[in-house]
């Protein structure tokens, strides 16, 4: 059976949810494909435990979830805002601060469950009319018609006909390598271990950062109490120090973290079971082909260094499809490569920029070298005395950069 879209998206995460939701908000025909049987139950979702997988979402990732309904419902479910953040070495006396006042915003970000926002994105599917939710659809073939037209097929046997099909499948997408995109892959060395705590003395809203000599260390304040004693923890570490750090007792785990950070937050209790993964920086080799666009973790993965990942994705989306309407508006196949290359120029070099950053800063703080410890931590006192160079981190950091599409402003 073949089945006709203007646009098939591959991958319901949140990156390819939000594109279906933008393109679907303008009439655009949308056919939105996920291996998964079933949606999140939204009565659920952020009333128990925290999730681990959190993101730290920027003032303007916000603005574009506004646009598409969905953060008036993240906001009524569990949204964790901070003012301020806190990064410092822990090898010496170097430390850096932002307020979301130096920046000019109410909030520096909001740490938000990724099942949050995945709920409220998908909420906003069901009043498009124009997207339909293919589930357990799972991809075995991507070919292209004599027309120009891309056929996607499915291990059912079905096949989706359109002018375009975008990849949001995640960082070992499929269909980036049935299309035959190559990805530069960086092994980082690093394992992530993931978990909730809660803390002695309350968060602030203050986002901290500690460099440590096995890696970054972030305390990531989460608001599931009135008094604001709980937080998110991502420790990028060695293999043999994650597994070591997972098979502690929850007690000694909790007590290593308190040390770590230097009893800034006093106590810690691990409230959740301990998660670990591995972390590799990818950057696919292209992100355009003739009827094929990647987006999110299928273009890019990133260090979780600076929480940045979801935001890069989410504003590959808000670019793909500002760009998609344009060529809609004037005529143009939405598959026309050349037409496609302006998204893969407005997003290549940030996304490029921010992969290479994060990456510095894992080198710069990864080593024990007495020069390169003394050089940082005089770079960072310098940086937070320097107002300048502060600020256009600042803007970094609350996604304000290069051109913005109009759904972000």
């Amino acid at each position: 059976m073949e089945e006709v879209a203007d646009v098939v998206i591959v991958g319901a995460g949140m990156v390819g949810t939000a594109l279906a939701c933008l393109l679907g908000k303008a009439g655009v025909k949308v056919a939105l494909l996920d291996a998964r049987e079933t949606l999140l139950d939204p009565e659920a979702v952020g009333r128990g435990p925290a999730d681990m997988r959190v993101s730290a979402l920027t003032p303007v990732s916000r603005k574009l979830l506004e646009g598409l309904g969905a953060w008036e419902w993240m906001a009524g479910r569990r949204v964790s805002p901070y003012r301020f953040m806190q990064v410092w070495d822990t090898e010496g006396t170097g430390e850096i601060s932002f307020s979301a006042e130096q920046a000019g915003v109410a909030k520096l970000g909001y740490i938000v469950e990724n099942a949050v926002t995945q709920a409220a994105l998908e909420r906003g599917l069901k009043a498009l009319a124009s997207v339909r939710l293919i589930l357990g659809a799972r991809v075995t073939g991507l070919v292209a018609s004599s027309d120009g037209d891309r056929c996607v097929h499915l291990a059912d046997g079905r096949r989706l006909v359109a002018p375009l099909v975008v990849a949001a499948d995640g960082a070992r997408s499929p269909l980036r390598e049935l299309a035959g995109i190559g990805v530069d892959a960086h092994e980082t060395g690093h394992m992530a271990v993931v978990t909730t705590v809660r803390v002695e003395r309350a968060h602030g809203e203050v986002a901290r950062q500690a460099f440590l000599p096995t890696g970054p260390l972030a305390f990531l304040p989460l608001r599931l109490d009135r008094e604001r004693h709980h937080c998110s923890i991502v420790w990028s570490t060695s293999q043999e120090e994650a597994e070591r750090l997972q098979a502690l007792s929850a007690e000694a785990l909790g007590d290593e973290l308190a040390a770590a950070v230097g009893q800034r937050l006093g106590e810690v209790t691990v409230v959740d079971r301990t998660l670990v993964f591995p972390l590799v920086q990818r950057h696919a080799q292209r992100y355009v082909l003739p009827g094929l666009a990647l987006v999110g973790d299928a273009a890019h993965s990133i260090h979780p260094l600076a929480g940045q990942g979801v935001n890069l994705g989410l504003m590959d989306a808000a670019v793909l499809a500002e760009e998609l309407l344009l060529a809609r508006r004037r005529g143009v196949a939405l598959g026309d490569e050349r037409w496609l290359s302006r998204y893969a120029r407005r997003r290549r070099g940030d996304n490029a920029g921010m992969l290479a950053l994060m990456d510095g800063f894992r080198l710069l703080f990864g080593t024990h070298h007495p020069a390169l410890t003394l050089a940082r931590n005089l770079g960072l006192g310098t940086v937070d005395r320097l107002t300048p160079l502060k600020r256009l981190l600042l803007q970094q950091a609350i996604g304000k950069r290069g051109r913005l599409p109009a759904s972000c402003r």
